[in-house]
């Protein structure tokens, strides 16, 4: 069965997550260093991953076709894509392979500018807007994970 894993630690849209997986009683993994509050439901599951880069780690494992992670983290998307999973960010933007190759090379760049002092700012604040589009993307995804699998 189709599992949505969901990068905890500094995901802003789990309750929107909790949502839509409870709409189509689909399976989610929330995956962190440290214990987190997830509902108490039989879909939600919460694996605690202690050391850096662990819970990447482990997400990047277990996900798979069908699967669907959710993540900001450029490095893990490439490690998700490359099981086939699908990948969502944190304000509904799909990550696919053919826009890996560019977001790896600009986040490397960007890290270079940090390191070289440069200040580079972070991201935009989420807005209510990026939380709708965030749930109706992660909605259009299952609908397609579901299509696919209908037809295999």
């Amino acid at each position: 069965m189709p599992t949505i894993y969901v990068d905890a630690d500094a995901c802003p849209v789990k309750d929107e997550v909790y949502r839509v997986a409870r709409r189509y009683k689909m399976p989610v993994k929330v995956v962190a260093n440290a214990p987190l509050r997830v509902p108490v439901d039989t879909l939600v599951q919460l694996i605690v991953r202690t050391g850096f880069g662990a819970a990447d780690d482990w997400i990047a494992e277990q996900a798979g076709p069908g699967d669907i992670v959710i993540t900001s983290d450029i490095p893990l998307a490439a490690r998700s894509l490359a099981k086939a999973a699908r990948v969502l960010d944190a304000k509904g933007h799909a990550i696919t392979d053919n826009e890996i190759g560019a977001a790896l090379a600009m986040r490397n760049l960007m890290d270079e500018l940090r390191q070289s002092g440069i200040a580079t700012g972070g991201p935009a604040p989420m807005t209510p807007k990026d939380r709708s589009r965030f749930s109706s993307k992660l909605d259009e995804t299952v609908n397609a994970v579901r299509r696919e699998q209908a037809n295999t």
